[in-house]
């Protein structure tokens, strides 16, 4: 991948070839608590997730994602491997051993080629990942992925329908105005 299209990727930049996919969305507001040491991955995912209408809470260490889980209890958790102090797979043991959060649907997030091989092998109960680099499309991709299996509530697709229009008083409507002459 060049160097244009990773940037192009990493931010999410839309294809001018194809339509965007459709996904399922999760209700406007909802609470994601995102979980990386890196500030510009933070911003990253903060955008596309604001973006979609989401709520964010930042967490840059695992002591700090154990700390905001429990006291704003999110819907949903993108939390990093590699973390400073205790590492992504010890924040997810904890968390799914606390009745305050075990329910939570955690995406597990990384770059590191050990640590996603690591994820495979020692798998405790993330409900996905997302390899970094990531764009919107992997993002939107996963939060669609957890709205159909029942992991996160369904956005209300509004249908607007146009409404006719409503003629001015002592007016006559233009379909009417031949039958009336």
């Amino acid at each position: 991948m060049s160097g244009i299209g990773f940037f192009k990727r990493l931010l999410g930049a839309a294809s001018h070839d194809a339509p965007e996919p459709q996904w399922l969305r999760a209700p406007e507001g909802l609470r994601v608590l995102m979980v990386d040491d890196s500030p510009t991955m933070l911003a990253v995912l903060g955008k596309h997730l604001n973006h979609e209408g989401y709520a964010t809470l930042k967490a840059a260490d695992g002591e700090s994602a154990l700390d905001i889980a429990r006291e704003e209890q999110p819907a949903l958790i993108f939390l990093d491997i590699v973390l400073p102090g205790i590492n992504g797979f010890a924040v997810l043991r904890t968390l799914r051993h606390d009745p305050l959060t075990r329910d939570i649907p955690i995406v597990m997030i990384s770059g590191n080629q050990q640590a996603t091989e690591q994820f495979y092998v020692q798998r405790f109960g993330a409900d996905d990942f997302i390899r970094k680099p990531f764009g919107r499309p992997e993002v939107a991709t996963c939060i669609h992925k957890l709205v159909l299996a029942g992991r996160l509530p369904a956005r209300e697709v509004v249908r607007e329908i146009a409404a006719p229009p409503v003629p001015e008083e002592g007016s006559v409507p233009e379909s009417v105005a031949g039958i009336a002459a």
